[in-house]
């Protein structure tokens, strides 16, 4: 799954406006100009495509984190990853969208996704657990899917 996928999904499913876009990568201390945006959303096929790199979708999520949350100080240690996983974007979504357990859950049915919150839990486990799961780039679009269910109706 692409990063330009995902970030297209996320703007569908919150129902983003171009101005909200750039507010939150301006949070992120990223000032994006209108046709690098644009370009960011097209799909791969399209005229002026420009691929989303890790960095950039990483400090998006992170960004919306803190147009969600509010700022929080990093923690001593904390080390951010340099390729996101599938794991990583949900749990970020996940901080952002203040998604308990349930939550969680909901959305997935609304995917069309019913498992259970051990499986659900080994999602958000660190890689390398005995319990760990990869989130598959399907089981993401199931969320998307179920998401933006939940945040547009």
């Amino acid at each position: 799954m692409t990063n330009n996928y995902i970030l297209r999904n996320i703007r569908y499913a919150l129902n983003l406006d171009d101005s909200e876009m750039h507010a939150i990568f301006s949070l992120g201390g990223h000032d994006i100009d209108s046709a690098t945006l644009s370009a960011l959303l097209k799909k791969e096929d399209e005229t002026g495509h420009i691929a989303c790199s890790d960095n950039i979708i990483g400090l998006f999520l992170d960004a919306l984190i803190v147009h969600k949350r509010g700022r929080k100080e990093p923690g001593p240690g904390k080390i951010k990853p340099a390729a996101l996983t599938n794991n990583d974007i949900l749990k970020k979504l996940r901080i952002a969208l203040e998604l308990r357990e349930d939550d969680m859950l909901n959305i997935l049915k609304l995917g069309d996704v019913d498992i259970s919150k051990s499986e659900l839990t080994a999602l958000f486990r660190k890689k390398g657990h005995k319990h760990y799961k990869e989130c598959g780039d399907q089981f993401l679009r199931y969320f998307f899917k179920g998401l933006a269910v939940r945040q547009r109706s």
